[in-house]
């Protein structure tokens, strides 16, 4: 069982400073083009050493299967940065084995269905979640907000979709 504690001694083992540009850069080819594609959405959330928390949980609702299968899937990803400014006791809480719906509901609310490119989204835009329930897109000059995230990296491809990283936990 995953415990808050052994999260936090991770999530500090595993930040780095691959975000942004330097993760977009570390990940380009000679061509100009991503190698994370070559990789499934788990693998490139792992190489990118920012999403410890997120793949615990993942982990620990039994998604990871289903995240490493075919897709494709648009994952809004909450950086361990994210996970960490929840209240306190919340990852703890969801990470309990009898809050594993909760926990499966709150991760599948950051996942939808298909490979959709920051080029796809427009201002206004409700996207349906695996979740269920929408969450609306807003764009404001180059500010991209999935609910009440700011999106700060876009678009890294993988096999089997596109993750955006962002920079809060979203709740259904």
């Amino acid at each position: 069982m995953f415990r808050r504690t052994t999260l936090a001694l991770a999530t500090g083992a595993a930040i780095t400073a691959m975000t942004g540009a330097a993760y977009a850069a570390s990940h380009e080819s000679d061509d100009g083009s991503m190698d994370g594609a070559s990789m499934n959405i788990v693998e490139t959330a792992q190489d990118a050493g920012d999403f410890t928390t997120l793949l615990a949980a993942a982990e620990a609702a039994g998604l990871v299967e289903t995240l490493t299968g075919e897709g494709p899937y648009t994952v809004f990803a909450p950086t361990d940065e994210a996970f960490d400014a929840l209240p306190e006791g919340t990852v703890d809480e969801l990470l309990l084995p009898e809050n594993q719906d909760q926990l499966t509901s709150v991760l599948t609310y950051h996942v939808v269905p298909g490979a959709v490119m920051s080029a796809d989204l427009s201002d206004g835009m409700e996207a349906e979640t695996v979740e269920g329930s929408s969450v609306t897109v807003s764009i404001d000059g180059d500010t991209v907000m999935v609910g009440d995230a700011t999106v700060t990296q876009p678009d890294i491809e993988a096999s089997n979709g596109v993750i955006h990283v962002i920079d809060t936990v979203l709740m259904p």
